[in-house]
């Protein structure tokens, strides 16, 4: 009986993996060789770069180089720990953060689930086509409409006029960056976002319909029982991904909308390396925090595949 065990959970090859990697190739090289572009921009864009890490505990220079830079241990950590400024970006990112997992995470799935409701192509098309627009427009362009349209002589100050409210300059008032943030990240994703689990949605089971409609359920219970769960793996994988990246708030969109009246609201730790590492070109410090942004990140992506894998039997690995 111990040798059966030992047989099925440890299955023997008749050869070495050497020998069957080599026949593998040989039947599929054509894969493997699409494999190359891919290795060779993780390699030179992703793990190279790593190296440079080593900035961070060090009064880096330019002039002298990662070998000639003095040494400083962890000051540049205990230097934006003791920051005046750390808890301020800190709660602004961490505000913004899951304010976008909020509000942009659920927007594109129940958009595509409104989608698979619709019957004309040509009105789905359509509504398709204008929603994925903002997504390849420049950010630059983004901020610009954005900033036009938010300026006291904008046509959104017109609407609040137009009901007896008063013009202001909206990017100027800290209390209204994050709405206005938001707002904006949905309308510029939206449709872009909705692509995968349209996808996903064209792989469900027309049979599952069909049973549901036999059982008597109208469209919400179909969606409720039917769409919703066919999908969610998809779901979760998407949110495990957010999570992974949610201290990265786009740092080109906030640089280009905030300023220093909105810095109580707006500054977080993407913009504040951006401020360090290139405008004050303090490189070390600037890194030092880039690292701890990318740690707590590494962290959040490790629990959320753990608690997602524990509870819902869906991970990344």
């Amino acid at each position: 009986m111990r040798n059966v065990k030992n047989n099925i959970s440890k299955p023997r090859y008749s050869k070495p993996f050497s020998v069957r990697l080599k026949a593998d190739f040989r039947r599929n090289k054509e894969l493997y060789l699409l494999l190359i572009p891919l290795i060779a921009f993780y390699i030179i864009f992703k793990y190279v770069p790593m190296y440079g890490s080593v900035i961070a505990f060090q009064d880096f220079s330019p002039r002298l180089g990662i070998t000639g830079s003095d040494w400083v241990g962890f000051k540049n950590f205990i230097d934006f720990f003791s920051d005046k400024s750390f808890i301020r970006i800190l709660k602004n990112t961490v505000i913004i953060s899951f304010s976008s997992l909020i509000f942009c995470f659920p927007a594109p799935i129940i958009f595509a689930l409104l989608m698979n409701e619709l019957r004309s192509k040509i009105f789905t098309r359509s509504v398709q086509t204008i929603t994925y627009l903002p997504h390849f427009i420049s950010m630059v362009v983004i901020c610009g409409l954005i900033r036009r349209f938010t300026v006291d002589t904008g046509f959104i100050n017109d609407i609040i006029a137009f009901f007896g409210g008063t013009r202001s300059t909206m990017l100027n008032n800290p209390k209204l960056f994050v709405p206005i943030y938001i707002i904006s990240e949905i309308w510029q994703g939206l449709g872009w976002g909705s692509i995968i689990y349209l996808a996903a949605l064209t792989g469900v089971d027309q049979q599952l319909y069909e049973a549901a409609m036999i059982d008597g359920a109208g469209r919400w219970k179909q969606t409720l029982h039917v769409t919703i769960p066919a999908i969610m793996p998809t779901v979760v994988i998407m949110f495990i991904l957010k999570i992974g990246n949610i201290l990265n708030v786009g740092y080109e969109k906030i640089i280009l909308l905030y300023n220093p009246l909105t810095y109580e609201t707006a500054d977080v730790i993407s913009s504040f390396v951006y401020r360090k590492g290139l405008l004050e070109q303090n490189w070390g410090y600037s890194a030092a925090v880039g690292m701890f942004n990318s740690v707590i990140n590494f962290i959040l992506l490790i629990a959320a595949n753990k608690l997602s894998k524990k509870y819902t039997e869906t991970s990344l690995w």
